[in-house]
């Protein structure tokens, strides 16, 4: 070794360096004081999860069937227009107003997926095998949307917690958590990476590279498991039928 010092030698020196560095180095990526994150991804996804509701049957929606759609549609925008770029310190006051959108999100295709259930059970869902397939879709695919806009919102207390580091423990374990080395020094996780791990969750039907610490996290990926397998094992097996 061209430094006279062993590997363990050389990450006790490094360790060392860290600790006379001061506390803000050492502190994991995590629970550091970050900019604020930018809300792009949260709006286009809760727009796309909008339109999916308009696509579907005016049987599966809650009546009148414009008027969810029109409720979030307004209140996604009075959002954008109060803070449009990032969560920044102000956007406390305006965190109530996205969990009642959120909430509406949830209701609107809850009713859905709980709606197409009793169809399919009922055998009142149809015959036709592609629109089976494309209502099951659309709920499953705003299912996706909602659980990760629900990680998003709740992990660690919500984006400007986490922005501001205010929570020692998190409520999802990232693989960059657990391996520093592998990410860049001052990495968290973003709406995309609680997107991804919503879109996992509802195909595997179980954690796959990102562990539920807290209660609750497991509870929700539970619930969102349930209601993805429901969902697609009875779209399938009926749109399967149709076809046979």
């Amino acid at each position: 070794m061209t430094d006279g010092m062993s590997d363990p030698e050389r990450r006790l020196d490094r360790i060392e360096r860290l600790l006379r560095s001061g506390e803000r180095d050492v502190a994991p990526a995590w629970r550091r004081v970050t900019r604020g994150e930018s809300r792009w991804a949260v709006t286009a996804v809760i727009a796309v999860a909008v339109a999916v509701q308009l696509t579907l049957p005016h049987r599966l929606v809650l009546h009148p069937f414009w008027l969810l759609p029109v409720l979030e549609t307004v209140l996604l925008v009075g959002l954008g227009a109060a803070n449009p770029r990032q969560v920044e310190p102000r956007s406390r006051y305006f965190r109530w107003a996205g969990l009642v959108l959120l909430g509406l999100i949830s209701l609107a295709n809850g009713w859905a997926a709980a709606q197409l259930v009793v169809d399919l059970v009922r055998g009142t869902a149809g015959s036709g095998a592609a629109a089976l397939l494309l209502a099951g879709g659309g709920v499953w695919v705003t299912n996706v949307i909602v659980f990760g806009l629900w990680y998003w919102e709740w992990d660690r207390g919500g984006p400007l917690a986490r922005a501001h580091g205010q929570h020692q423990y998190a409520d999802f374990l990232f693989v960059q958590m657990q391996s520093p080395e592998t990410a860049p020094p001052d990495w968290e996780p973003t709406f995309v990476d609680y997107l991804y791990l919503s879109f996992t969750n509802s195909t595997a039907f179980s954690p796959t590279d990102v562990m539920p610490l807290s209660r609750w996290a497991k509870l929700l990926m539970m619930l969102q498991s349930s209601v993805s397998l429901v969902t697609v094992v009875l779209v399938v097996a009926r749109a399967v039928n149709t076809l046979t």
